[in-house]
């Protein structure tokens, strides 16, 4: 008779823990803003003490670094979940489709906008693990160009600094508004029509 297999409760207890954690992590970014995120606040927030932490973190950059691993594994599941309609698109509107999913993702979580693009934290760089979802988010981005024509790292990098621009432009001037959502548009169009593609 074959068996069930063996779970390891202990990995299953410690993964919760440190999702736990994590979760809290945000909820202090959230309210407070990232600067907020101490180990003692966190242990609070999930009933331990500040040394326990260490069980599951080694220091206040690993809680980081997990939390920026998990908002671009949000982004590449957030955008997938679009992506079957915008690929039978024109270039113009998919960039138009990309750069509002994109800016609305953003704007929605100022804090997690500001870990995923901005270096904001000081000390902080995330691993290349944590670092690998970015990777593959702008890796499918630019395979997704490809048959617009779209291929060049300087012109794939333009758009991202005008999308950028634009959603820091948006959290610092106006949050909560749309003064830099209503360019989107526009300024998909300034950048097609300088790349002279339809």
């Amino acid at each position: 008779m074959l068996g069930n297999p063996t779970r390891d409760r202990l990995a299953e207890r410690r993964e919760a823990s440190r999702r736990e954690i994590v979760n809290a992590a945000w909820s202090i970014a959230r309210e407070d803003g990232l600067a907020a995120v101490t180990l003692r606040e966190v242990a609070a927030r999930v009933g331990m003490r500040a040394p326990s932490l260490y069980t599951h973190f080694e220091s206040r950059n690993a809680i980081f670094d997990a939390m920026f691993a998990q908002a671009w594994r949000d982004l590449i599941e957030h955008m997938e979940a679009g992506i079957r309609e915008a690929s039978t698109m024109s270039l113009r509107d998919f960039l138009k489709w990309n750069s509002r999913t994109f800016f609305e993702f953003c704007v929605s979580d100022p804090p997690r906008a500001q870990l995923m693009n901005q270096r904001t934290i000081p000390g902080f760089e995330p691993t290349p693990e944590a670092y690998a979802p970015s990777l593959a988010a702008w890796q499918r981005f630019r395979e997704e160009l490809v048959p617009y024509g779209v291929t060049r790292t300087e012109d794939i990098d333009l758009y991202t600094a005008l999308l950028g621009g634009l959603i820091d432009a948006q959290l610092a001037n106006d949050p909560g508004g749309d003064r830099w959502e209503k360019l989107l548009d526009r300024a998909v169009d300034m950048y097609v029509d300088g790349l002279d593609l339809p």
